[in-house]
């Protein structure tokens, strides 16, 4: 059957194109919740804590405000890890997609069962997910060293990174990890998000 005069809504290379279009706005939005770098390696935000206990706060305020940066660095000495482990290498850029989708670049907040699954619990459970996946490719020691690696570099810097200089707008939306609301270990809310 011929359908004379008819014009198509939109081609497949215009949806491709939109596609694409799309995907960019949301690398650079999704990229755009990360701290800036230049706000990570302030020189004059350095100072060694006082005693242990200051060390520990200083920690854990600095990972609830540079979670994103943290992730970003550890995923990419692991990711320099494995260039010369090809089978990693594959696994490591698919769960990178995943963490992409599910973690860096989503608008709204991951729904699953109809309850909101908190950031930190997506980025554990990626995490693990992909430490064991690469770890049945048999690159064991390497990538071992490269989370070794990732995890003292956290460490150090938010130990020695002062938290006196955040915003007090952060702290009041909840973005410092000792603000948060939730009580249902890792789940807020049940239904729509507020």
């Amino acid at each position: 059957m011929t359908t004379y005069g008819t014009i198509p809504a939109s081609s497949p290379a215009q949806a491709n194109l939109e596609y694409i279009s799309r995907a960019k706005e949301r690398i650079r939005a999704g990229l755009g919740t990360r701290r800036p770098w230049k706000l990570m390696f302030n020189f004059h935000s350095f100072r060694l804590p006082s005693n242990f206990a200051d060390a520990v706060s200083s920690i854990k305020k600095n990972v609830g405000y540079f979670r994103m940066n943290y992730a970003i660095v550890v995923l990419l000495i692991l990711f320099l890890s494995l260039l010369w482990h090809p089978v990693s290498l594959i696994v490591f850029i698919v769960m990178m997609a995943a963490w992409l989708f599910l973690y860096f670049l989503r608008d709204e907040p991951l729904m699953v069962f109809g309850r909101v699954i908190d950031d930190r619990v997506v980025m554990i459970v990626l995490a693990v997910l992909t430490v064991v996946f690469l770890l049945l490719t048999k690159a064991t020691l390497n990538i071992l060293v490269a989370l070794l690696i990732g995890a003292v570099l956290v460490v150090v810097h938010a130990a020695v990174r002062k938290t006196d200089d955040f915003s007090s707008d952060d702290e009041a939306s909840g973005l410092m990890a000792g603000t948060s609301t939730s009580s249902g270990g890792g789940v807020v809310g049940s239904g729509s998000s507020p």
